[in-house]
């Protein structure tokens, strides 16, 4: 291990989450064997009514995770990491970051959580046939060509917060698959942007002087090189000039693509959810849709194959806002825990409550939510006269609102006769064992399995998609993974509980009847 490190063949993974910027190295030679971490904290800001993020919060969170992970580095090995032999980047999938000729931000970051896209999403589904969802990066550029912002004339080059990163880092404007579904919608036989709809989109804004294949990045599949480390790049990822250029970088992908391959679900009949400040599903199909659908994106794996994809806006920010009351009453009373204390004691409390939640509703809807048809989000916690209030229901109640929209477009592929062979899970709130893994599994009515690496999730993805790309390789993504990453790996699998299952398809049937509420609170409030 210390090798890898010293010699510079150790692979650095980056993911930018929707609150934490995380940073991995593995082994080159074992993908599995996690080297060092580190981490920064980051946050999206609501201005002018859009959720967006800086791009000096960017750099200052991809320096500070860096550091982390250099002192990781030192504290574990002694060693003053100079050079790595790959990198990957990985981010929030989908947005809007639009440059002009010179390289500059044109407007503010829109990130996937905005919704204000209506209008364009619509009329573009209705023109190509296909769903487009609110966050997809030309929903966002069709939208500002409706409201004739005046940047669309100035714009040059459209994409996504990890091809962003991986331009400046690089010099190339590449995407990688996966992540470049979330822009324009990609044609499974060439892999690449749908020429028709190419043309349809360039009929359509005719006049108006706008070439979309050379605003979008190239794209490229898991496996492609997408250039090195350049001397700019690595200043601005280590301002000290410690690390040295000339890393090979893997083609940068969405925060989805990374979660499948954390979780070995890039074969067909394999599916994975992941749950952070959103929460989506995402499965690999094995034929085509037989109808659009609004609840279900068409995008696609690292590799390039078709994938259905459930996307929620909303997934446990309000769980952790409410553990976050819980403990400061702690600190409040005396007795204080730590975060992750509070969180194992609060979900295991979880486990003793009713199957349906004792007749309590929770809302997570910080933020719009298309597939609920929520413009935007107001939080909310109902509840009966005569429910049965204790903290275990409510615990219950809370986590179960964390799947509970998700749940809904899941019923829809079940509607199309979707097959599943496995389904996986990862994210922080997995953490605890038997928790919100076995409720995932009575939500879909299916197994869920958790891998040893589900909390290390996109970070340990994108570096294992590096280290992929770092092998020149000849053998398919799936079977590098099968075969080389997760031949030996561990998975804890929970099996529907047939109380759980009855239980929350009650909680489903009173969820999606308050929906009502939910969109007066947003209406009065």
């Amino acid at each position: 291990m210390t090798a890898a490190i010293a010699d510079g063949r150790a692979v650095l993974g980056i993911e930018l989450g929707s609150t934490r910027i995380k940073a991995c190295l593995i082994d080159p030679d074992d993908p599995t064997t996690v080297l060092a971490v580190g981490s920064s904290d980051w946050e999206n800001r609501f201005e002018n009514r859009t959720w967006t993020y800086s791009l000096d919060d960017v750099w200052s969170g991809l320096q500070s995770a860096y550091a982390a992970l250099l002192a990781d580095v030192d504290r574990r090995y002694g060693i003053a990491l100079g050079a790595v032999g790959a990198i990957g980047i990985s981010a929030m999938m989908h947005g809007y970051l639009a440059f002009d000729g010179g390289g500059e931000l044109l407007v503010p970051f829109r990130t996937w959580r905005n919704t204000s896209t209506g209008p364009a999403a619509a009329e573009l589904t209705e023109l190509f046939g296909t769903n487009i969802p609110l966050r997809w990066s030309i929903a966002h550029l069709y939208q500002a060509v409706l409201d004739d912002e005046p940047h669309v004339a100035d714009a040059r080059f459209v994409t996504t917060l990890a091809g962003y990163v991986h331009w400046r880092l690089t010099g190339r404007r590449v995407l990688g698959v996966g992540d470049a579904s979330g822009m324009f919608p990609i044609d499974a036989t060439t892999k690449t942007y749908d020429a028709r709809m190419l043309r349809q989109f360039g009929d359509l804004v005719g006049d108006r002087g706008i070439d979309l294949a050379a605003l979008l990045p190239e794209v490229l599949p898991a496996g492609a090189p997408a250039g090195e480390l350049t001397a700019e790049g690595a200043a601005l990822l280590d301002p000290t000039g410690a690390l040295r250029p000339g890393a090979l970088l893997c083609p940068p992908e969405g925060d989805a693509g990374t979660g499948m391959v954390a979780t070995n679900s890039v074969a067909p009949r394999t599916g994975n959810v992941s749950a952070g400040t959103s929460i989506f599903a995402m499965v690999v199909l094995e034929r085509p849709l037989e109808s659009l659908h609004h609840e279900i994106d068409l995008v696609t794996t690292p590799a390039g194959d078709p994938v259905a994809m459930v996307h929620c806006n909303n997934g446990a920010s309000e769980l952790a806002a409410w553990v976050g009351l819980f403990t400061r009453f702690s600190e409040a009373a005396g007795t204080p825990v730590g975060a992750d204390a509070a969180f194992d004691a609060l979900f295991r409390e979880a486990l003793v409550g009713a199957a349906d939640a004792g007749g309590l509703l929770a809302y997570n809807h910080l933020a719009g939510e298309p597939i609920a048809g929520l413009d935007e989000g107001r939080p909310l916690f109902v509840r009966t006269p005569d429910s049965a209030l204790n903290l275990a229901n409510f615990m219950r109640a809370q986590l179960y609102g964390v799947f509970g929209t998700l749940a809904l477009g899941m019923r829809v592929l079940d509607g199309e006769g979707v097959a599943l062979d496995r389904m996986f899970a990862h994210g922080g709130m997995f953490r605890t064992a038997g928790v919100a893994q076995r409720f995932l599994a009575g939500a879909l009515a299916a197994p869920v399995s958790v891998a040893e690496t589900a909390s290390e999730g996109g970070a340990w993805g994108i570096a294992v998609l590096a280290a992929y790309a770092a092998t020149a390789p000849e053998t398919a993504l799936d079977d590098y993974l099968t075969d080389r990453v997760f031949a030996s790996a561990a998975f804890e699998t929970a099996e529907p509980d047939p109380a759980d299952v009855a239980g929350f398809a009650s909680y489903l049937d009173r969820y999606a009847a308050g929906l009502v509420v939910e969109r007066a609170a947003v209406a009065s409030l």
